[in-house]
């Protein structure tokens, strides 16, 4: 989507500071972080939320998980912990529709989050 930001910073038309990209992902830093480590995972292929997942994105959803693993070990964050974020639809506060996740930690992260 052209107008999407993330789409843009897969295409590369917008920078960004990746931690780990494959054929199907990408992970890079948030550029407002709400924790010492925070890290976006999004898939390459445009789906505007987590509602808008579809059967034929199974495998692509096992792989973002498996990403956001890979993310959280080559980062330490396997030591304490971490969370792991996705919001959906505006109450949600989802701001950028492209399904993202954010993987927060590098310090102790409080119950409930806001």
């Amino acid at each position: 989507m052209d107008n999407c930001i993330f789409c843009q910073i897969v295409e590369g038309k917008i920078p960004s500071e990746k931690v780990y990209e494959d054929d199907d992902i990408l992970a890079f830093r948030d550029l407002y972080p709400a924790a010492p480590v925070h890290i976006l995972v999004i898939p390459k292929k445009h789906i505007s939320s987590l509602l808008e997942l579809q059967e034929e994105d199974q495998a692509l959803s096992g792989k973002i998980l498996l990403g956001l693993q890979k993310v959280a070990r080559q980062l330490g964050l396997d030591e304490k912990g971490f969370r792991v974020v996705n919001n959906t639809g505006s109450d949600g506060g989802q701001t950028v529709f492209h399904i993202h996740f954010h993987l927060l930690g590098g310090r102790e992260l409080q119950w409930p989050p806001g």
